[in-house]
């Protein structure tokens, strides 16, 4: 099945791209032909969402692997969750507060909430509000807490191990758990990193900090001393979606599984993720947040139902990439019919690709599609899908 899909998309190469208008039967007709070509294991379903109609339908109903896909499940139970102006702090807490000469006797306590962007300037704005708010002296060490989420450092595709594709996942995560050196590339312990750091910016801003950093527990009576706040979920799933940020996704799950799960764990996350879609009547296997497990299920139907469920909300249609013009659409379909008129986040593996948006057509109408493939040729496929999205954006009713 695979050698065929394989010959159908080289085949495909050759046909041209749908340029002129169609009408239904028209637009049915060329979507076909390229579903066609990409196999039994693909499917795809486009709905007019003005009309409140399917415009087309191929084994719609058919759960394959969605690869990056996945993401648009993790942005929407993340912002059905925390909202569009929702943030995650970076917090410090003291063991004993300041006294009036601003010396805290004991430890200041680094605490996690999973903020995926924070980094080497929000960690010196943190240690800035430290001294803005009258500390100047620490008699013990700063502790790196990330608590809030499991030790496993990996995603359920690598067995949980450190891979490569998503780098180091820690609560109190610092430069996406970089060193920032060759060797070694990722940090070993995330939490002890980011204090160490902050120690010394804490030191170079003239607050003494008499001991080396470590790893530990904030204790539930420890005082708050400030906090850094994330940029707003809105501008956090643009970051994820657009350049489709494997990362990303799998923090959020976690954080999402922290907060309303129990647990900082990727399986408690997608516990909060199934109940949120559970509640939009769509039912999908998920495994992880950001598509790499092969073990993600979802139909194209499933899809389209969250997008149209979700049209309207700007936080979500404003975080995929524009045909032609950003995310990792930038390059595709320029020039042609569906450049600037469709939205939409891609998803490859190896053998797998999709591509799932909104597409508005040249009369204004709106639509919603998913075309999920498997078991092609990615490359080939994006193809398929271009020229798919094309007949999208060219049809007439």
């Amino acid at each position: 099945m695979v050698r065929i899909a394989l010959a159908c998309i080289l085949l495909a190469l050759a046909v041209p791209a749908t340029a002129s208008a169609a009408g239904r039967a028209g637009t049915v007709r060329a979507l076909d032909s390229q579903m066609r070509l990409a196999g039994g294991g693909s499917g795809a379903i486009v709905l007019d969402l003005d009309a409140g109609t399917e415009l087309y339908a191929r084994r719609a109903d058919v759960a394959r692997m969605p690869a990056s896909v996945e993401k648009l499940y993790t942005s929407a139970a993340t912002l059905r969750r925390l909202g569009a102006g929702g943030r995650l702090p970076t917090s410090v807490f003291a063991e004993t507060e300041p006294d009036a000469a601003g010396v805290v006797a004991g430890d200041l306590y680094m605490q996690g909430g999973g903020d995926p962007t924070f980094d080497l300037l929000d960690s010196n704005r943190l240690a800035q509000q430290v001294a803005d708010a009258g500390i100047v002296e620490v008699t013990g060490r700063v502790i790196g807490d990330e608590s809030a989420f499991d030790t496993r450092r990996g995603v359920p595709s690598s067995g949980f191990r450190l891979t490569s594709e998503v780098g180091p996942l820690s609560a109190l995560t610092f430069n996406r758990g970089r060193t920032g050196r060759r060797a070694p590339y990722w940090q070993n312990r995330p939490a002890n990193f980011a204090a160490t750091v902050f120690t010394r910016q804490l030191r170079g801003l003239g607050v003494a900090v008499t001991r080396t950093a470590r790893r530990g527990t904030t204790p539930e009576d420890a005082p708050l001393v400030t906090a850094w706040r994330s940029r707003p979920v809105t501008e956090l799933l643009r970051q994820m979606n657009q350049p489709s940020d494997n990362f990303m996704a799998e923090m959020l799950v976690k954080v999402l599984g922290a907060r309303y799960g129990g647990a900082g764990s990727t399986a408690a996350g997608a516990r909060v993720m199934r109940a949120e879609l559970a509640e939009l009547d769509i039912a999908p296997k998920i495994v992880d947040g950001s598509g790499l497990s092969r073990s993600d299920r979802t139909s194209p139907r499933d899809v389209v139902t969250l997008l149209d469920e979700l049209d309207g909300e700007a936080a979500f249609t404003g975080s995929l990439g524009v045909a032609g013009r950003s995310g990792t659409i930038e390059t595709r379909m320029r020039g042609s019919a569906a450049q600037d008129r469709c939205r939409a986040k891609t998803g490859t593996l190896r053998d797998v690709s999709a591509l799932a948006g909104y597409c508005t057509t040249r009369g204004g109408r709106l639509l919603a599609f998913a075309f999920l493939m498997n078991y092609v040729n990615p490359y080939g496929a994006r193809t398929l899908q271009d020229r798919m999205a094309v007949a999208l954006a060219t049809y007439r009713p």
